[in-house]
């Protein structure tokens, strides 16, 4: 493994890293990157060459939608030759979102793609967004025999770097805001940048880059609790156009087995709506039918998100839908790894 010089593009979306503080008034203001070296001497340590680009008005992550996911692909695409390695500047509130999202929209990935931000802005002086920022850096540049050692979507933040659609976002005050429950880290900093290989994704170097833009968002996302009314689950199923929804589901998938719950789901299984039986846990799997409450799950046809994440199994079935697949091919192909999410 070497670290020979690579061109990495700065993708800056808004959020918290793009912030400098005004000392004289304490008020936060935008970041120009244009200037980034002055900003960040160290940055001029790097064995590499780093140019920027940011969305022409830069937004906090809380109004991250579809349309924005799209813009970054599409900057991806259109720098893609040109550059070995990007870096996308995104707010931490749904960054594991975005990352998520993009790792099924860029098939065939063969450079890295490494999300990051901070939890204070560039100019506070306890910020964490330094060390994120060029370490962020530092591993999109990694080259082993002249090319890219990493090639996938990753999220590095506080010193860890994660496989994207494996992440979520735990701690709104931790500089260790991110956690990855059901895979190993990819890479960790400390004296050494450490990379775990063996844990890297492995896609075919045969096949090419392809951006994958329609996404379907006619889903929902249902958080059963006890006490669950048939009448909100009724009023989800009642959205127009709906498509598919995701239930998050108590330990290892299981959930009330009142008649009234089942029915509507068969109802509207039959009637095509996708539905994925996710679990509420951080860490650990849906194993349908290991449990007399998940076992009536199973016989309807509601697929397994099995260890898949919140924010991977959203991005993943809006992918899946802009695709246009249906029936059992769909619950075979959201049921299969496609880059990693599940295990």
């Amino acid at each position: 493994m070497n670290n020979s010089k690579a061109n990495i593009l700065l993708i800056y979306t808004g959020g918290t890293i793009g912030m400098v503080k005004d000392f004289k008034t304490g008020a936060l203001k935008s970041f120009d990157f244009k200037t980034l070296l002055d900003q960040i001497p160290e940055l001029m340590l790097l064995d590499c060459d780093i140019d920027t680009v940011s969305f022409k008005k830069p937004i906090d992550s809380s109004n991250m939608n579809i349309d924005c996911w799209v813009q970054i692909a599409q900057l991806i695409e259109d720098n893609y030759d040109a550059f070995d390695g990007f870096v996308v500047l995104h707010g931490s509130d749904t960054m594991s979102y975005t990352a998520s999202a993009l790792s099924f929209m860029l098939e065939n990935l063969g450079k890295p793609v490494v999300f990051t931000g901070s939890q204070l802005p560039i100019g506070d002086l306890r910020t964490d967004a330094k060390e994120n920022l060029i370490t962020s850096i530092q591993v999109a540049s990694l080259q082993s025999e002249g090319k890219p050692l990493i090639k996938e979507v990753c999220l590095y933040f506080e010193y860890k770097l994660y496989r994207a659609n494996r992440t979520t976002k735990l701690n709104a005050e931790d500089f260790l805001a991110f956690s990855s429950f059901n895979y190993h880290d990819l890479a960790e900093s400390g004296v050494h940048l450490k990379v775990n290989t063996e844990y890297l994704y492995k896609p075919d170097e045969k096949k090419t880059l392809k951006i994958h833009k329609n996404l379907d968002n006619n889903i929902a996302l249902i958080k059963v609790y006890p006490g669950i009314t048939e009448a909100v689950i009724q009023s989800v199923f009642n959205t127009p156009d709906l498509k598919a929804v995701i239930i998050e589901t108590y330990g290892a998938g299981n959930c009330t087995t009142e008649s009234w719950f089942l029915n509507i789901l068969t109802k509207n299984i039959l009637n095509g709506i996708h539905i994925i039986n996710i679990t509420q846990c951080v860490g650990g799997s849906v194993m349908l039918g290991h449990y007399e409450t998940s076992s009536a799950l199973k016989n309807i046809g509601v697929i397994s998100g099995k260890d898949i994440t919140t924010e991977a199994a959203l991005g993943k079935l809006m992918f899946l839908l802009g695709q246009k697949i249906s029936g059992n091919l769909f619950k075979t192909m959201y049921e299969t790894p496609l880059r990693g999410e599940l295990s």
